[in-house]
């Protein structure tokens, strides 16, 4: 199923095509044409789809319609359907939204460069702390809207096959066999998809200080001192004693007022 974006016949027409079947998505042209192009008082298909995610995180799949987000956007109902052809599209495009984020940024992250295991792993790990590469309030979200459409279960099902598979590509390329790449990566899969399901809250910290357990157990192989340096410097802290994270700019001050 594709999603057209009308605009009048003297504007720039937007294409965006959305599927919840295949791997369509919303077209890098479609978004830059979208960005630039004043839609005036209709507002535009992305902040549409903006208030339609917001919703969806919100309150279930069930808050995302047509007339609630008009009043969010204070528009008027019509603008609607200046851009998408009905409710079942927008939702489309939220699915779709789903799978460039989530499932894209987990296989990107598990094929990034490292030089072992344990920084691949690292690698991955990024995802559930980071919400600009792994959206874990929004993979909550549509796995709830997934008990109310087998359409969303049957996506659901192939986004798993395909982080699955990924994770398991990454084992292989540091030398796991078939059958251990295949269960470590389901062990760290189901893992977090567990931590998001029970809506598992840590201080990041805490979450820190579990992460070369974590790696320990996934991998079998302790991870080093600078990967993880490198690892907590990504999101601003520093391991000032094992199991002590203080923000980098304390170790700065302390670093500067020494000197």
């Amino acid at each position: 199923m594709y999603i057209r974006v009308h605009q009048k016949t003297m504007s720039v027409q937007l294409l965006h095509s959305f599927s919840i079947k295949g791997n369509t998505h919303m077209s890098e042209s479609g978004k830059s044409r979208g960005k630039t192009q004043d839609s005036g008082w209709r507002g535009s298909p992305e902040g549409w789809l903006e208030a339609a995610y917001d919703a969806l995180k919100e309150s279930g799949v069930d808050a995302v319609r047509v007339m609630p987000l008009a009043k969010r956007l204070n528009l008027s109902r019509t603008s609607f359907y200046w851009f998408f052809q009905d409710r079942e599209q927008l939702l489309a495009a939220l699915l779709a939204r789903w799978k460039d984020k989530n499932t894209g940024g987990m296989v990107k992250q598990s094929e990034s460069y490292a030089e072992n295991i344990t920084e691949a792993i690292l690698n991955v790990f990024e995802c559930w702390l980071n919400p600009a590469v792994f959206d874990s309030q929004f993979e909550f979200a549509v796995r709830s809207w997934a008990l109310q459409s087998e359409e969303v279960t049957q996506e659901i099902v192939a986004a798993d096959d395909a982080r699955i598979s990924a994770l398991t590509a990454m084992f292989r390329r540091f030398g796991y066999e078939q059958d251990g790449a295949d269960t470590r990566a389901r062990t760290i899969y189901l893992t977090q998809i567990g931590y998001i399901s029970m809506k598992t809250t840590e201080d990041i910290t805490e979450r820190f200080r579990r992460i070369p357990h974590y790696v320990a157990i996934f991998t079998g192989k302790a991870p080093r001192k600078r990967e993880l340096d490198r690892f907590y410097g990504k999101f601003g802290y520093a391991e000032k004693e094992p199991g002590e994270f203080v923000p980098l700019a304390a170790t700065f001050e302390e670093t500067t007022g020494a000197s």
